[in-house]
């Protein structure tokens, strides 16, 4: 397998903020690293958080990451694909297939063997995570009661229970089809059968024709009965290196006959076919419901000697060790600040002190607003009609309003009664308005929050 590497975002806006970089495209990666203790699924939820950064886009490839059962022969320095895993999450694609896995291994309490679960898809739409090559943070939350979610950057994007929500279902069914029952011979599955009793009538003639020449037609006048439809090319002349011997008697070709291109046809005449009224086919008994029918045969249904009832998928397989186990088609794939915990509002603050802040260092740096709709305006020009509607006819339409001396709130006053009005003077309406502002702002302290640095890269935290 192809290393990892600890290095800088390369377009990175918080400087020397480390990650482990997945550097090479189309080779096997692996690393691991062990937890402090084993994380035991009790009465607690488990929280699982990283974040990613495609920073070549995505091709093909995956960003997952699997949290690795406790067994007694794990050992980190030959994990593979193979290695026994508890839960596998996380951003997988390829084409056009944007996948977010949650997976997890479910011990089989009647057999003890595993069986992949696999959460059903997302309900949004992911793309933009994958191609926007930000930093984006991934959570997984699964709780005591069966219930989980799926995050990206803070915002739920799949949610559902392990118990009605995986695929396949924890549970088998409770009872299934007999395999050893077999239908019977004799059963009649017909819902409908020809009348044995019908009787062909006698005047039925099967083997009247389906057409019949029309006897009322009559010949058009101006038909050219001696003429053929084609004739030999008068200006035809036989090849030079024409062979009788070996090509035969030579024959101009045919070409279509002029006289006939002015007449209503060439050639004898015949009468037009027509559908013979009397003609009846072959004659078939009608269909009637079958006094025998069974029904459509199914097997009996049995207990499922296979059944068994899980209420408690929650409690997996305790694991001991998290790791990276990939491969993709593109390169530089930049992980962050893995982190799992068993208390919600510890990752919430984790999340804000890291991720929070490269969002708002990505934020600050992005292009204005203006130079944004510019940018989209040169690659779209269709653009400057809609920016035109939107943005210049309602200020055409405020400058007219105002522009009559009276303020909306005060024309609006003036529907509301018939006492006469005092004049609005324009300058105390902004004064007023000024006023309202430094109110507003006093009433809101606390804009700017402050963040305190993101904690150093931790695989094993």
């Amino acid at each position: 397998g192809e290393h990892f590497f600890v290095e800088d975002m390369k377009d990175g806006k918080l400087p020397g903020d480390k990650g482990l970089v997945l550097k090479s495209r189309a080779k096997h990666h692996a690393i691991s690293a062990q937890l402090l203790r084993p994380f035991i699924f009790d009465t607690k939820p488990l929280i699982v958080q990283y974040e990613v950064n495609f920073q070549q886009g995505i091709d093909c490839g995956g960003a997952y990451v699997k949290l690795l059962s406790q067994t007694p022969d794990l050992n980190l320095d030959e994990f593979v694909d193979k290695t026994p895993y508890t839960i596998m999450f996380g951003p997988d694609k390829c084409g056009e297939d944007y996948k977010l896995h949650f997976i997890f291994r479910h011990k089989n309490p009647k057999t003890g063997e595993y069986e992949e679960k696999h959460a059903k898809k997302p309900d949004s739409d992911l793309r933009t995570y994958y191609t926007d090559k930000k930093t984006h943070l991934y959570t997984l939350v699964v709780n005591p009661d069966n219930s989980f979610e799926v995050l990206v950057d803070q915002a739920v994007v799949n949610s559902g229970n392990l118990l009605t929500d995986m695929t396949p279902p924890i549970n088998p069914a409770a009872e299934i089809e007999d395999p050893d029952d077999h239908k019977p011979e004799d059963w009649d599955e017909r819902p409908k059968i020809q009348d044995p009793d019908a009787v062909k009538p006698e005047d039925w003639d099967e083997d009247a024709p389906k057409q019949i020449p029309d006897e009322d037609a009559v010949k058009p006048d101006g038909w050219l009965d001696d003429e053929s439809e084609y004739t030999s090319d008068p200006d035809a002349v036989k090849p030079e290196d024409w062979d009788e011997d070996m090509d035969g008697e030579w024959e101009a070709p045919q070409v279509p006959n002029a006289l006939c291109e002015t007449a209503p046809g060439c050639g004898a005449w015949q009468r037009p076919m027509i559908d013979n009224p009397s003609y009846k086919g072959k004659w078939k008994a009608p269909m009637i419901d079958n006094p025998n029918y069974q029904g459509v045969w199914k097997p009996r249904k049995i207990a499922n000697p296979a059944f068994f009832e899980d209420l408690h998928p929650f409690r997996m397989t305790p694991f001991n060790a998290v790791g990276l186990e990939l491969w993709s088609m593109s390169s530089d794939i930049f992980f962050d600040n893995f982190f799992i915990t068993n208390e919600r509002h510890t990752a919430d603050h984790w999340a804000n002190d890291g991720w929070g802040l490269k969002k708002a260092a990505e934020g600050a740096a992005e292009p204005g607003l203006v130079n944004q709709m510019m940018t989209a305006a040169d690659e779209r020009p269709w653009l400057w009609v809609v920016y035109v509607l939107t943005v210049a006819v309602p200020l055409v339409l405020i400058i007219v309003f105002c522009c009559t001396g009276k303020t909306a709130a005060a024309a609006a006053d003036y529907k509301k009664t018939d006492e006469p009005q005092p004049d609005v003077k324009e300058e105390e309406v902004v004064e007023k308005a000024e006023a309202d502002q430094v109110k507003e702002e006093k009433s809101q302290p606390g804009k700017n929050c402050h963040h305190s640095h993101p904690p150093s890269l931790d695989v094993g935290s």
